[in-house]
């Protein structure tokens, strides 16, 4: 089934090319079924590239889903329109008195900051807090993840020595959680930060449930309320060449980054890198929207 979105987002054309159901909404109008409602908050700075990763990643599934696009009202992007931002997206107060089966709250470049110190933070705490009603399933990446974990359950965040970047192997715990039903026992997955949510604090919560963890990588997916709030730690919604990109960014800033690990052919960054993550991405998203969206939401919930 599709995913319904506006029928000028310019990552439609892209969805469309590579074969992906896209609806628009004059289309949707005439289905005679009740559709997901997913909310996407996107922190992350390019906006276009990271709604076309989720979109990609959220197509492979048999549910109908009505994507909305959130961003903050107390940050200015600096690296998207702001006629793409008017056009697309919305503020909390504009969707705050509605009810959403899903929500993501993405990545973003903020992770050196303490959280208090981010210029948005109030809003995002807000949001947090709102989820607890309003939404079936919050699913945390990245930096979000690490967010959330603070805010619900006090979950410290810890620097690293250096850059975590590349894709890094994972061994799956709790089996009989719905969230990894059909994940190969160890699987690849990337990492792309320069700090980590602090083990300790989770393994010792227990509210918490750790379904996914690497040696290399540390704690990858974190689970809690029965899957009412979700964690990933990594970047399940990267293309192939998003590392590619970070790395050779930082390399012309003279940042003098590390080489993405276990990415390009013997380590040449002359090379296409590796696509090794793609398979157990989209069954993460896949078993989120079945076991944790669609089978929890009562019909009447909206």
């Amino acid at each position: 089934m599709p995913i319904k979105i506006q029928s000028d987002l310019p990552a439609k054309a892209e969805l469309e090319n590579e074969n992906i159901f896209v609806m628009d909404e004059h289309r949707a109008m005439t289905q005679d079924f009740r559709e997901l409602q997913i909310l996407i908050l996107n922190l992350m700075p390019i906006k276009q590239d990271t709604e076309l990763q989720l979109l990609r990643g959220l197509s492979n599934t048999p549910l109908q889903i009505d994507i909305t696009f959130l961003q903050m009202a107390t940050h200015i992007s600096k690296n998207t329109s702001a006629s793409h931002l008017k056009k697309f997206y919305e503020v909390f107060e504009d969707i705050k008195h509605r009810k959403f089966d899903g929500m993501i709250i993405t990545g973003a470049p903020v992770e050196k900051m303490n959280f208090d110190e981010v210029n948005y933070w109030k809003e995002l705490s807000q949001i947090m807090e709102w989820s607890k009603t309003h939404i079936t399933s919050t699913l945390h990446i990245c930096w979000a993840a690490q967010a959330g974990l603070y805010y619900h359950y006090g979950v410290k965040k810890v620097q690293l020595e250096k850059k975590l970047s590349g894709i890094y192997r994972h061994h799956v715990m709790n089996k009989k959680e719905p969230l990894v039903r059909g994940f190969d026992d160890f699987f690849m997955a990337p990492h792309s930060r320069y700090t980590e949510a602090c083990r300790e604090d989770i393994l010792n919560n227990p509210k918490l449930k750790v379904l996914a963890d690497s040696k290399e990588a540390g704690i990858y997916i974190v689970m809690a309320q029965e899957g009412k709030q979700i964690f990933v730690m990594g970047h399940p919604e990267y293309d192939r060449m998003t590392l590619d990109q970070e790395y050779k960014r930082d390399v012309k800033k003279g940042i003098m980054p590390t080489l993405p690990v276990h990415y390009y052919p013997d380590d040449d960054p002359t090379q296409r890198p590796i696509l090794s993550w793609r398979s157990h991405a989209n069954n993460l998203y896949t078993n989120w929207l079945n076991y944790y969206v669609y089978q929890s939401t009562p019909y009447e919930w909206h």
